[in-house]
């Protein structure tokens, strides 16, 4: 008989990871500057659409002063910049 409560193994004891901080940083119909970021995400869940940019970690931005705008088009998501 043992003598010892059996243990998960080291792997599953894990430890606390900091988040990422993905997510909409700018919600549609909010107003927003050139170069500002909009939204961070891991692969392109949110495709850019006019006056907005992506970058290399799929971090989509502003390329001009507007307001931000969320449409559907052909089953995907895009995000816009409309110049006021």
């Amino acid at each position: 008989m043992a003598h010892k409560k059996a243990t998960g193994s080291k792997a599953s004891q894990g430890g606390n990871v900091a988040g990422k901080r993905l997510g909409v940083k700018v919600f549609g119909g909010q107003p927003i500057k050139e170069g500002s970021i909009i939204l961070k995400q891991i692969g392109t869940k949110v495709h850019p659409g006019i006056n907005a940019g992506l970058g290399r970690d799929f971090t989509i931005f502003a390329k001009r002063d507007g307001v931000v705008s969320f449409k559907k088009r052909r089953n995907r998501q895009y995000v816009e910049v409309i110049s006021s």
